[in-house]
C-alpha cells in the first residue's frame, strides 16, 4: 500500500482528482469543510495540515480502490512524497559523501576535476576539483555571520523572523562575498556552478534532460515565496546537490561587466524557463531582492585527499588540501573523481555528515 510521507495541498489534489471528485464530494468524503479544501490546495506545497487532516488523508487514500490508487501514483510521481513498500523509489537523493565545513559548518560535496559541457552551446570546458554548498546559505546560517562579525542583516529581518530554513534573500553581491571571506570560501564562478547543476555529461537540468517544474520551486509550482532548501529531493543534482533551479536565484563571482555579477537557476518567482543552468542572467552588485541568495565553493587542492585520522580527526573526518580553481575550455571525456595520495600545506578540516532530515513546511493548518 502506497504511504504519503506528509500531506500537502499538492498530494491532496492529486487524491482529489484521483479519485474523480469535486471539492465539494471530496471535502465531504473526509469531513471537512469545502472551504478548507480549497485553501489546501491553493496553498499547495507551503501548507502543513494538521495530524487529525493528515490521518482523514491516509484513510481516504488506503480506501481508494485499485484505478485510483493508480492514478494518484502517476499523479504525484515527481513529488518524491509517495512511497510503495518494496520499491526503492527513483526519486531519492543520490548517496554521495558529505563533508563539513569548520567555520560555518555546512554541508559540501565533491565536484571532481574533468570536462563538463558548458553554455547553451554545450562547449566542453574543464574545470579542476572543488567543493560546494549543499544547499544554499539559509537565515539562520547567515544570522550566525550577522552576530559574528556585525555586518549588515537583510532589511526586513526588521519586520519578522523569516523561516530558518530558507534560504537567505535581500543580500547583495557585496553581502554574499562578505559572507564567503568570513566563512574562508568564495562565491562559485559561473562555470563551476553550472557544472554542479548540470553534472559532468551536461544534462539540461539537474535532474535529467525533462523539464519538470515540479521539481524545484519556481512560479509554475505557485508556491509564492522561498521554501525550505533540502525540500526538492527530486531535483537533486548529479553531485547530490540542492535548489539548483528556483527557490533563490544565487550570486557568482563572475563579472560580466563592472559591479555587475552572474546569477544563476531561477526563483520563485521566475518562470521555469529562466530556471535552466545553462541561462544567463545578471544583476548590480548592489542589488538586493526578496528572491536573490547565494551559496559557496571551497578548493579541493586538485583531488589532493589525506585522512584527517593522521591528524586527529574524527571518526570518518577528512580533510583537504588547498589550492585554487583553473579552468579550460576545449574537448573532453567524462568527469572523474579521482584520489591522490600527495599533501598541499593548507589543510581544510571536513567533518562527513549522513544526508540532512527532511524539513517540514512552516505553514499549519
Amino acid at each position: 500500500m502506497a504511504t504519503v510521507e506528509r500531506w500537502t495541498g499538492l498530494e491532496t489534489r492529486a487524491l482529489r482528482e484521483a479519485q474523480r471528485m469535486s471539492i465539494e464530494a471530496f471535502a465531504a468524503h473526509l469531513g471537512v469543510s469545502d472551504r478548507m479544501v480549497s485553501k489546501w490546495e491553493a496553498r499547495g506545497g507551503t501548507i502543513n495540515l494538521r495530524p487529525v487532516n493528515q490521518a482523514a488523508l491516509d484513510t481516504a487514500l488506503a480506501s481508494s480502490p485499485p484505478d485510483a490508487r493508480a492514478r494518484f501514483l502517476r499523479l504525484t510521481d515527481s513529488l518524491g512524497s509517495v512511497f510503495q513498500p518494496g520499491r526503492t523509489p527513483h526519486l531519492t537523493a543520490p548517496n554521495r559523501p558529505r563533508w563539513r565545513h569548520p567555520t560555518d559548518a555546512k554541508q559540501m560535496t565533491l565536484v571532481g576535476d574533468g570536462y563538463y559541457l558548458s553554455g547553451t552551446g554545450d562547449v566542453p570546458t574543464h574545470l579542476i576539483a572543488f567543493y560546494i554548498d549543499v544547499h544554499p546559505v539559509t537565515n539562520a546560517e547567515y544570522e550566525r555571520f550577522v552576530r559574528a562579525t556585525g555586518h549588515r542583516a537583510p532589511d526586513h529581518w526588521r519586520l519578522s523572523q523569516p523561516p530558518a530554513d530558507h534560504p537567505v534573500v535581500y543580500v547583495s553581491w557585496r553581502d554574499a562575498a562578505a559572507y564567503a571571506a568570513w566563512a574562508g570560501k568564495s562565491l562559485p564562478t559561473g562555470r563551476q556552478w553550472e557544472k554542479a547543476a548540470r553534472g559532468p555529461n551536461g544534462q539540461a537540468y539537474p535532474w535529467g534532460e525533462q523539464p519538470t517544474p515540479a521539481k524545484c520551486n519556481t512560479r509554475e509550482t505557485r508556491i509564492g515565496t522561498t521554501t525550505p532548501v533540502d525540500r526538492f529531493h527530486s531535483g537533486v543534482s548529479p553531485y547530490d546537490v540542492y535548489d539548483l533551479c528556483g527557490n533563490a536565484w544565487e550570486w557568482t563571482s563572475t563579472e560580466s561587466e563592472p559591479a555587475r555579477y552572474e546569477l544563476k537557476g531561477g526563483a520563485w518567482t521566475s518562470p521555469f524557463a529562466r530556471a535552466l543552468p545553462s541561462a544567463f542572467n545578471d544583476a548590480s552588485a548592489d542589488m538586493r531582492d526578496d528572491d536573490t541568495g547565494f551559496r559557496c565553493v571551497a578548493p579541493a587542492a586538485g583531488d589532493a585527499w589525506v585522512s584527517a585520522d593522521e591528524q586527529g580527526g574524527g571518526d570518518g573526518g577528512q580533510a583537504l588540501a588547498a589550492a585554487g580553481e583553473a579552468e579550460a575550455v576545449g574537448g573532453g571525456a567524462a568527469d572523474t573523481d579521482r584520489c591522490a595520495d600527495r599533501r598541499g600545506e593548507r589543510r581544510l578540516r571536513f567533518v562527513a555528515t549522513g544526508a540532512d532530515a527532511r524539513a517540514d513546511a512552516d505553514d499549519l493548518n
